[in-house]
């Protein structure tokens, strides 16, 4: 899979139509493998649009996208996930890791944007040889399901939304688990509030929050991952599957999309004929707590 960014200087470059440079990134098994940099040599959304089909590129992150570009880049089979700001590494990490959220055509006077991806057709990446299967299923609103890729956005107030915020914070479960910390990456999470690049109750808990205030937040599954779904369980029979043998339960794994983008699925059950994968969200039906600060808001 290859995934293309609106880019400038290490960032997400926020015109999608006005961009000069993109940041293009080779993915296997759900991880970068190699990165270039394509002048765009100021081309129109739709030469834009054409120029990134004949690079071969499955999916474009973006800022600020309007309906033109859109319509371009669906002809193109182009994935796309608009309304991402900040690191451009970051954000396509983001993106593999299913935490990406899709804002839609967000520019009335510049380009485009599509509805995220389905998840057919999907063959496993994350293990030799594990065959293919069909129908992944849908997307739960504030979370992917565990198909990666972006999301439909949330709508609430806020003297933070739209703007740019840099949030350092540490998650934990509600037995004291740590799932997750920028404090051990070194540097703070940078997210445009409100355009729903992070799940509802975190992006929601900093919309009205003071520079230098610190917050610890509850997440019931509704305002994270939402809840997981039985229709993302899927049997197969291990003999029609090759290297499935080798599958141990709890297991987490990848299969491969119908553009190529790796699919993280779980083992959840398993006999001597039968294999059981679940690609709902691995946080799907958990409570969440957050301790989060705001340092800068650009």
């Amino acid at each position: 899979m290859k995934v293309a960014v609106t880019y400038e200087q290490g960032r997400v470059f926020q015109h999608f139509g006005h961009t000069e440079q993109f940041k293009v990134y080779d993915v296997e098994d759900g991880k970068v493998t190699a990165s270039r940099i394509l002048d765009s040599n100021g081309s129109g959304h739709g030469a834009l649009a054409a120029m990134l089909a004949g690079e071969g590129i499955d999916v474009l992150i973006c800022g600020g996208i309007g309906g033109g570009a859109q319509s371009a880049l669906a002809e193109q089979g182009i994935e796309l996930c608009a309304g991402a700001s900040g690191d451009a590494d970051e954000a396509v990490a983001a993106y593999l890791r299913g935490d990406l959220i899709n804002t839609g055509a967000n520019c009335d006077h510049h380009e485009h944007h599509g509805e995220g991806h389905s998840c057919g057709d999907h063959g496993c990446g994350g293990h030799e040889d594990c065959g293919g299967h069909e129908d992944c299923g849908g997307h739960e609103e504030g979370g992917c399901g565990g198909c990666g890729g972006c999301h439909g956005a949330p709508a609430f107030s806020g003297k933070n939304v739209g703007r740019t915020v840099r949030t350092p914070y540490r998650g934990t479960l509600n037995d004291g688990t740590q799932f997750d910390s920028s404090y051990d990456r070194g540097e703070p999470l940078e997210f445009v509030c409100g355009a729903g690049m992070m799940i509802p109750g975190f992006d929601r808990a900093v919309a009205d929050m003071e520079i230098g205030e610190t917050k610890q937040v509850h997440l019931m599954p509704e305002e994270a991952y939402g809840e997981a779904d039985p229709q993302l369980r899927f049997p197969f029979e291990i003999a029609s599957l090759p290297g499935s043998e080798q599958l141990s339960v709890g297991q987490r794994v990848y299969l491969q999309g119908p553009g190529g983008q790796p699919v993280p699925v779980k083992v959840l059950a398993k006999d001597e004929t039968i294999i059981i994968l679940d690609a709902s969200q691995e946080m799907a039906g958990k409570d969440l707590n957050f301790t989060l600060e705001l340092v800068e808001v650009l």
